[in-house]
């Protein structure tokens, strides 16, 4: 089945090489899936020629807010409520996950307790997931239909579920310790605290639940075969 990646941002330049641009994370993390991929980098104002471009979507990361003033996002916030009307399975990661909340009605904002970097545990009703978080900007006010399926005490909204076919979530199970390494390097210095730039270094190496929540993911997308 199709997958249609919609990139709202992308990687370092510095890091583009090595680790890949945002979409590309994606379908390494979700090969093996029997997924194909087509990428639209919506940043750039790519978006799909219509829905049936793909049987499920993702939305990815980015630098840029939700709440932003930029050419790019209402045709995008419209495609995401067309998708809903349609009944196509999607998925939303960091900004996609921020983007779906505000175009079916909810808020996102700067959140004033500051940033989450690096490895953090998340609790969801039937297990606890390590995941990789790189954000300040939080989910504030759900949509109406948004269940929040977990949460931190720092971050309330970390993952909802919408009915059966939408899933999005605040970390990013993409993220793999070198491209957070890059991240620290090149976008942190200077505008993260350096205390919580040390507190991810020191836990690079510690194992994070990519995989797992991998497959929650592709058992929201498969909904598109149905």
């Amino acid at each position: 089945m199709r997958i249609g990646i919609l990139q709202a941002g992308h990687s370092p330049d510095e890091l583009r090489e090595t680790v890949g641009d945002y979409g590309e994370m994606f379908t390494h993390l979700l090969g093996g899936h029997g997924f194909d991929f087509e990428i639209f980098s919506v940043v750039d104002g790519i978006f799909p020629p219509d829905l049936d471009a793909a049987d499920g979507w993702l939305i990815t990361g980015s630098k840029h807010g939700a709440y932003e003033d930029h050419n790019w996002i209402p045709p995008l916030e419209q495609l995401v409520r067309d998708i809903r009307d349609k009944g196509q399975p999607l998925v939303g990661v960091c900004f996609g996950h921020q983007i779906i909340a505000q175009a079916l009605g909810g808020k996102v904002e700067k959140f004033d307790g500051g940033w989450s970097i690096g490895r953090q545990e998340y609790k969801f009703a039937d297990e606890t997931l390590a995941l990789n978080a790189w954000h300040q900007d939080q989910v504030t006010e759900l949509p109406d239909g948004a269940e929040v399926i977990a949460s931190t005490d720092f971050c309330a909204n970390a993952a909802l579920i919408y009915g059966d076919k939408i899933l999005t979530i605040q970390p990013h199970p993409e993220f793999t310790a070198p491209l957070v390494a890059g991240l620290i390097e090149h976008r942190g210095r200077g505008n993260v605290p350096d205390a919580l730039l040390d507190q991810a270094t020191e836990n690079l190496n510690t194992a994070t639940d990519n995989a797992s929540f991998a497959d929650r993911m592709a058992e929201i997308l498969k909904k598109g075969a149905n």
